[in-house]
């Protein structure tokens, strides 16, 4: 109880600018103690790759160089005078964002965006090896802005979307236009149970084709693993992009899951220091996605 009453009083007196510093700087001293700490058969290039970075930059999400050439003042936002909402041109594409955000959050939110997919992310979902191969059925589970789905919509055969967050429903919308024969949207969070605002991955595939899963649920992964339980057991052949970045035990635990399904899984290389969680805790380094498939 006192340790509550103490975090508040914090939070309400320490600016939210001196907190975030004073957060990456004690972080930025236990990732360093722990990776120096390390005998040499556990440090890994990946793990030093992450030392020097932060040693010379400071603790990043994604701790990596690559990143510097992403600057938020590249970015050109447009105007649809037809319908009031912005969008940027991803890959040639309209992307539109939430109608009520400003020109500068959609520019810090893009480029976030094409960031964590760039070829060297943690996050980048497909590789030259595990990718969306022509007239392949995709369930993007946590659609948001619809980045993925966009970059992959003119070689698949069909795209269901599931957003829950009705603000980007519209958007969505309007940046599948061109393709809206080859997509649904489905404004429900997915998860183990059914009802108005979630349904289960295997109620809703239960007579729909499926063969690429994309899976980044904000924290939810568990909860929708347990509703696509039918599906993952016994669909062939099947890909799953799947997260793993939100708590510490999600890349060992989902591993496990899908390794006792049958399926061949990889993570993602390199790591995500994802400090927005609270309960981030040792050993701090995190794989942002596993990449599983079963023939």
């Amino acid at each position: 109880m006192m340790n509550q009453i103490t975090n508040n009083l914090y939070r309400i007196l320490v600016p939210k600018p001196i907190r975030n510093k004073v957060l990456l700087t004690n972080l930025k001293r236990n990732i360093t103690n722990y990776l120096e700490s390390l005998p040499s058969v556990e440090f890994t290039v990946e793990k030093q790759l992450v030392l020097e970075y932060i040693t010379k930059f400071g603790v990043a999400i994604f701790p990596y160089e690559y990143t510097h050439k992403y600057k938020k003042s590249d970015i050109i936002v447009h105007l649809d005078a037809e319908n009031g909402f912005k969008y940027v041109m991803h890959e040639e594409k309209r992307l539109y964002f939430k109608k009520r955000w400003s020109i500068s959050r959609i520019k810090r939110s893009y480029n976030q965006l094409i960031m964590e997919q760039d070829a060297k992310s943690p996050h980048c979902y497909l590789t030259e090896k595990f990718n969306v191969n022509e007239n392949e059925v995709v369930a993007d589970f946590g659609a948001a802005e619809g980045n993925f789905s966009l970059s992959i919509i003119e070689r698949v055969k069909h795209i269901y979307l599931f957003e829950a967050d009705y603000e980007w429903i519209d958007a969505l919308n309007l940046t599948f236009k061109p393709w809206k024969d080859k997509i649904t949207i489905v404004p429900k969070f997915v998860s183990n149970c059914n009802d108005e605002k979630h349904c289960s991955g295997d109620f809703y595939f239960k007579d729909k084709e499926i063969s690429f899963l994309k899976i980044d649920v904000e924290g939810s992964e568990r909860s929708l693993l347990e509703g696509l339980s039918s599906i993952i057991s016994n669909a062939k052949p099947l890909k799953i992009a799947l997260c793993t970045y939100h708590k510490n035990d999600d890349e060992l635990e989902f591993t496990d899951l899908l390794n006792n399904r049958g399926y061949n899984v990889e993570p993602s290389s390199g790591y995500i220091i994802f400090y927005y969680d609270k309960n981030m805790k040792y050993p701090y380094l995190r794989r942002a996605l596993i990449r599983a498939y079963k023939d």
